[in-house]
Parts: C-alpha cells; structure tokens; sequence
C-alpha cells in the first residue's frame, strides 16, 4: 500500500461511473470495462479499494503531468486532499501563514473567505469525490453482485473487509465536510443516482450518520492490517476525534465518549510512541512506527502528486536553506511559514529542550506576509529518511514521507482534554499520558507537569500536533477561532489581529455547488 500507483493507475475512475444513471437506459457503453467486468474477480476488488484509497493520496490517475485531475475546474495540485485540507486548518490560524498570492491563498491567510474561494472548494470536491467512489465501490460488492460472480470463500471474505475499510474513508471524509462546512450534501450507495440532486443534511444528523457508521464498521475491521490501510484503531481513533468535538456539531458534549474510545486505542497495546518525535515525519516514517495508526502514504517515484508531503516539504523552504538538506534538491517552493505564535508557544524557541520545535530563521515576526523570509520556516517534516539518506525521487521534488492522519499522541491529549473538560477517568492518568509526550519532547522528566488546566492541553496540542490539520478545529472547540479574546498576527487582515464574524468558524458551501443544486442552502453570513 506505500506504492498506490501501482494499483492505482491500472484502474481509472471511469470504472466507477460507467453504470447507467436511469434504470430505464439499456444501452451498451462504448467503453467496453463495465463494472460487471471490471468487478468480476477478486483482483478487480483489490483494484478498486485501491483507488478508494488512491484518491486520498494522489490527485490525478496520470500523475502531476496529468492534463486534468480527478476534480473538474480546481487545479490537480491544490485539489491534492492533504494540500487543500492543511491549507484550510493551518492558513487561518496562529500556526501558518503563506507567501503566494495564488487565488483563494490571502482570503485563508486574512479569514476572509467567500463561496467563491477556490482552495475551499478542492477540499470540499475532493472529499464527495471519495465518498462517490465509495459508494460506487459499496454498490458492487453486495452479496448479491459477489454470488453472481461467483466470488465465495476467503475471496468473499476479504472483500467483506474491504467494505469495512470503504465505509471508515466515507465517514472519514463525511467528518471532514461536518467539521468544515456543516451541512454539505449527502448521499451514500442507497441514494439514486442522477435522477435528482442529493438533498442537504443538517450537522447534528450528519453528526449521527457518522458516529453510526463508524460504530456498526468497528468490529468489522481488522485488528491489524497492512500499512496504510484502516484497521479497528483507526475507527477508534475518529471517533475519539468526532466526540471530543461532538459539543461544536450537535450542541450536546460527549466527552466522555471521547475518553473511553481514546482509551480503547491506547489500552488495545497496539500502538506505542516512536522514541524519537522528528522520525515520525521522516522519509522512512512508514518502518518501525509503531505510533501511527493510519497514515496516508506517498513515494517519491511510484505516487507523484505536487500535494501531500511533496507540498508540505517544499513549500516550507526555499533555496537559501539548502534544500538538498531536506532531500528535496531540485525543490523549495517558499511558500509556508510559520506566525510568531507558534515559536512562542516553546518560549525561547532556540534554546529550548523541547526536540519539537523545529524552526529555521531568526525573525519570527511578519510585518509582510507576502515575504517568506519573514516568520520562521517549519522543517518538522522532511524528504530525508531517519539514517540521514535522501529518500529516492524522479526530479528531486516529490516526496515519500506519509503523512500520519492518526497517532497515538493524539489520543494521549483526546483523553487528557476530555477528563479536564469533565469526562469521565482520572486526572492522574490524564497528566500521566501528556507527560509521556513531554518525556519524549525533552529527553528525560525537566519537563514534566503536576497539574494541567483545559487551555494547557491546548498548548501542548499545539505543540505535538502543529502543522498536522488539527489547528482550526481545535480553535473552534476552544472558542479561539473568532473570537476577538485571543488574536494573531493577520488575523482578520490586522497586523495585530483583529475578531472576526462568528460565522466564520463554519467555511461556506462552494457557491457553484449551491447554483448547480437547488436542495442546499447557504450557510449563515455567506
């Protein structure tokens, strides 16, 4: 599962849409790879979980030379899920800010965006994208379509799990449209397809769809899997996520949910901390990595993509650091740095002993944002693998270090921030798994806590979680996002900051989604 491609490119989306959209249409394609064709073995399964998992690392069947990608109207680089969803939780927060003036970028960087930004709608397109393919995936793998090809036996079954770990990567996606934009449109295998407009559904029942699914799938996955691929942990760790959020989606807190299906994951001893916090987001992150649950995986050869971790390392730096240093020699794009308040948050970001401040620059400060020499670079991940080699590459440029959607770090600091927030467990053990994240950070026990408030957890989130898609959310939850009570560099547009509308904390429905389907409504302020 690290070289998708391989899989991947030897089958198209097309597969997936070649089925008539009205019953009542008995005509041939005059592309002759039906789905009865495409799907009538085994390894035609296997090819098509592949490119359910496929369309969450790469943006394009032909690779970045692709003339178009998977997403009609939204360049195939920024319609790369991992691009689009870390610009939307890193760029309108006090962790990044970027350099480009590219189209939709300043709006994210100022929190000034409308239903016409187009960075917001890759991440939108991108996630119903993945969740139509799997849909489309779940609608030939019924008992019915496996007997009528005659598929039985271990061949049935493993295809059975491939179902399980289809339906995680919807209600993974679903998450992402609920947390981001509230109320998308929804539709699964069961909806008709092309004979209407999918209906819109409101957050607190799109809430409920999700934690159904992911509670129906949990003992269907397997406990172990190959790397890459969704396991029971990983069903365990969204929902842990999706509780500890729960008050921001429905209104109701579930915090202690949160907790236990943190510790479902930590008390399952399947995973353990990696000794070293830096190796975690190194090139060969994917061998001895006993902390990660799930990862989206890329290589440098075989899943070319200007996305992914190819984005987030080259991007970062620029040619005056060296980028051979970075194990991207031909790369360094300029692009994202960090705001003066993330460096704060190590205090003495320099001389600090906590290993997970990783900054290059000596002014923290941005008085223009279009300068990339202002603020400091983030080198938290890099191309070079953990014994210092430089991971493989066709060009120089892209990448193969995967990016981890879920570690067991994150469920230390989910059950900590939920036993504070009045879940149910122990404080003690609560202290406990931060200072395990603080042991590893330092070294040894100097930086070791007793006591912990609500909003330390949210520092300490900060500073074992940057630049990794948690920010924005945790903002939100906080009551931090908005508000006027905590302010950033540029937030709002005010070199000092400014609050913003409360609306904001919910990102609008693309507009052309909103004209092309007249069952959805706007939301609020847009």
């Amino acid at each position: 599962m690290k070289k998708y491609n391989k899989i991947v490119l030897a089958f198209c989306a097309l597969l997936f849409m070649v089925t008539s959209c009205k019953d009542d249409l008995n005509l041939t394609p005059t592309n002759d790879i039906t789905a009865d064709v495409a799907y009538a073995t085994p390894e035609g399964y296997k090819k098509g979980i592949a490119k359910v998992y496929g369309s969450i690392a790469t943006s394009a069947n032909g690779g970045p030379s692709a003339a178009t990608g998977d997403i009609g109207g939204v360049d195939a680089g920024t319609s790369d899920f991992i691009r689009s969803f870390w610009m939307s939780q890193e760029l309108p927060t006090d962790e990044a800010a970027c350099a480009w003036g590219d189209p939709g970028l300043p709006e994210l960087n100022f929190n000034t965006y409308t239903s016409s930004n187009v960075l917001l709608l890759g991440l939108y397109a991108r996630s119903i994208y993945q969740i139509t393919l799997v849909n489309e995936f779940l609608r030939e793998s019924t008992d019915e379509k496996l007997s009528a090809r005659g598929i039985t036996g271990d061949d049935a079954t493993e295809i059975k799990y491939y179902v399980s770990e289809a339906r995680f990567f919807r209600a993974y996606q679903y998450w992402i449209l609920m947390d981001a934009f509230g109320n998308p449109p929804f539709i699964t295998e069961e909806s008709t397809v092309g004979k209407e407009s999918p209906k819109q559904i409101s957050r607190a029942d799109l809430f409920t769809y999700v934690e159904s699914e992911l509670l129906a799938i949990e003992p269907t996955l397997k406990e172990t899997n190959e790397y890459g691929r969704a396991t029971q942990g990983a069903a365990w760790a969204l929902l842990a996520r999706v509780y500890l959020n729960a008050q921001v989606y429905t209104g109701t807190p579930k915090f202690t949910e949160a907790a236990t299906y943190a510790e479902k994951v930590i008390n399952s001893k399947r995973y353990s901390l990696n000794p070293s916090y830096a190796n975690l987001f190194k090139a060969d992150n994917n061998l001895n990595n006993p902390e990660v649950i799930l990862s989206i995986n890329y290589d440098g050869i075989s899943t070319q993509n200007y996305g992914g971790s190819t984005f987030l390392i080259n991007a970062a730096i620029n040619g005056d650091m060296g980028t051979a240093n970075f194990g991207v020699p031909s790369g360094g794009w300029g692009g994202n740095r960090s705001r003066a308040t993330l460096p704060q948050k190590f205090g003495n970001y320099s001389t600090t002993a906590d290993k997970r401040a990783m900054f290059y620059g000596t002014t923290p400060a941005i008085t223009d944002i279009t300068i990339f020499t202002q603020g400091l670079a983030v080198t938290k991940f890099t191309n070079i693998t953990s014994t210092g080699a430089t991971a493989p590459s066709v060009n120089g440029i892209f990448c193969s270090t995967d990016f981890p959607l879920f570690r067991l770090a994150e469920m230390y600091l989910v059950y900590a921030e939920a036993v504070l927030r009045g879940g149910s467990g122990s404080q003690a053990t609560a202290i406990n798994y931060v200072n395990l994240l603080r042991q590893r950070a330092y070294g040894n026990a100097s930086g070791n806590v007793s006591s912990l408030t609500v909003d330390d957890i949210l520092n300490e989130r900060s500073k074992e979680l940057y630049w990794e898609c948690f920010r924005r959310t945790d903002l939100v939850r906080y009551g931090k996002f908005t508000e006027a009570t905590y302010l950033w560099p540029f937030k709002g547009g005010a070199e000092n900051g400014k609050g913003v509308e409360s609306f904001r904390n919910l990102y609008p429905i693309p507009s052309t989604d909103v004209i092309a389907n007249t069952n959805l409504t706007q939301n609020p302020g847009y």
